[in-house]
């Protein structure tokens, strides 16, 4: 059941150019998405910058707030989508309750001020206060009842929101009947609550439900595990918050282009104060060791570009039967480029950033994403086919800078 291209045909297909037309190349483009709450508007400034350019994903895997903003993409026709997205956007980053009006009046009385650290510190903060308090319109609610006084496994007792306005948002703007059976493969993390393993629901397998897009984003114990099929899900960013890993395994594999979306970057500072470490702690944490995971994937794709090639220069039958069988599978000549955007934290965020839901706050996120996409999109080089027998090759714009800096030798 393979989505890697769509079916239209060449004679109705728009003519591609620029970066499009790279994209082209490569049997299929993946767009990977990180978890992160309320950072998650930068992935959808990334979109919007590829959206215009006219690259167009052929297989969408997310996690937590990635797997949301995964099905709203997925779930809708290409010219669509943005509007979804920042509707989704617009809804959540208001507060609930019948304190949301004021809320809402102070933190957007707050952008005519002129802009110092401490002005957009103050409004950081109180909207991780207002969105632990209240809740976010359109997406949870603070529960009636504490769950230290519930012991009986509901999903009272086991987490401090309700979930249901999210799983009405998701109905109203994400069209499930598209994504079964599109164009656009979805896949979406989620951790088992039993056994405590990650597992990739996956539209090329089975028929996605709305259950399974809150299961990747039910972050404990804020939010109450997912039932599917008689087993409980939590939010797949807590064993692994980057889908990335399931992209490169899947079989067959095939040359890919692979826009991956972090919003937790591994490189910082030294902390320099309490807040500052928690807000460190949590960047390590959920960036899940990305770096570790694409260099150990390079290493492995290298091994298999190497025994392709060491089969292509024995003569035939030159290894006995069944030892060619057992390494048939092993053998792989295709390429993965990997084109990383990671979000660069604003100096005045601190460890709450993830649930600082203000509009505000989710206008400067998606900026920063459209900003660096299409910056990289300015670097025509990042999107080359890479040389067969290269493996793995990756490309960060931030790296880059960073390299570039005087004071980074």
């Amino acid at each position: 059941m393979s989505r890697t291209r769509s079916t239209r045909s060449a004679a109705t297909a728009p003519v591609k150019t620029g970066i499009a037309r790279l994209a082209d190349d490569y049997q299929q483009v993946a767009l990977v998405l990180q978890g992160g709450g309320a950072l998650g508007a930068y992935q959808c400034g990334v979109y919007e910058a590829l959206h215009a350019e006219g690259v167009r994903p052929h297989w969408i895997s997310g996690t937590s707030i990635g797997a949301i903003n995964a099905a709203i993409i997925a779930g809708n026709a290409e010219a669509d989508r943005m509007a979804r997205l920042k509707e989704f956007w617009t809804g959540i980053t208001r507060p609930a309750g019948d304190l949301a009006w004021p809320l809402q009046w102070m933190a957007e009385s707050a952008q005519w001020l002129p802009r110092s650290h401490a002005l957009s510190a103050g409004v950081s903060a109180s909207s991780a206060l207002a969105s632990l308090a209240l809740g976010q319109k359109g997406f949870f609610k603070p529960r009636t009842a504490s769950p230290f006084l519930c012991c009986d496994g509901s999903a009272a007792a086991t987490s401090f929101y309700d979930t249901a306005p999210l799983r009405e948002t998701l109905l109203r703007l994400v069209d499930f009947d598209r994504i079964n059976g599109g164009d656009v493969r979805l896949s979406v993390g989620a951790s088992n609550v039993r056994n405590g393993n990650v597992h990739y629901f996956d539209s090329a397998m089975q028929p996605l439900r709305v259950e399974h897009i809150m299961a990747s984003a039910a972050l404990p114990p804020a939010f109450p595990a997912v039932e599917i099929d008689g087993e409980s899900w939590w939010d797949g960013g807590i064993v692994s918050n980057t889908p990335l890993e399931h992209v490169l395994a899947a079989a067959p594999r095939r040359d890919s282009l692979i826009l991956q979306v972090d919003l937790w970057s591994a490189r910082g500072e030294r902390p320099a104060t309490i807040m500052d470490v928690l807000e460190r702690e949590k960047d390590i944490r959920f960036s899940s060791r990305t770096r570790y995971g694409t260099d150990s994937v390079a290493r492995m794709q290298k091994l298999r570009n190497a025994l392709d090639d060491l089969f292509k220069t024995l003569p035939k039958d030159a290894l006995p039967a069944e030892l060619a069988a057992r390494l048939k599978p092993w053998r792989c000549d295709r390429v993965f480029n990997i084109v990383h955007l990671i979000y660069q934290a604003k100096h005045h965020e601190e460890q709450y950033k993830d649930y600082a839901f203000d509009a505000a706050a989710m206008r400067e996120h998606w900026a920063s994403g459209l900003s660096d996409m299409q910056r990289t999109l300015a670097e025509r080089r990042y999107f080359l086919m890479p040389e067969r027998g290269s493996g793995v090759v990756t490309h960060d714009i931030h790296r880059a800078l960073f390299k570039a800096r005087p004071d980074s030798a």
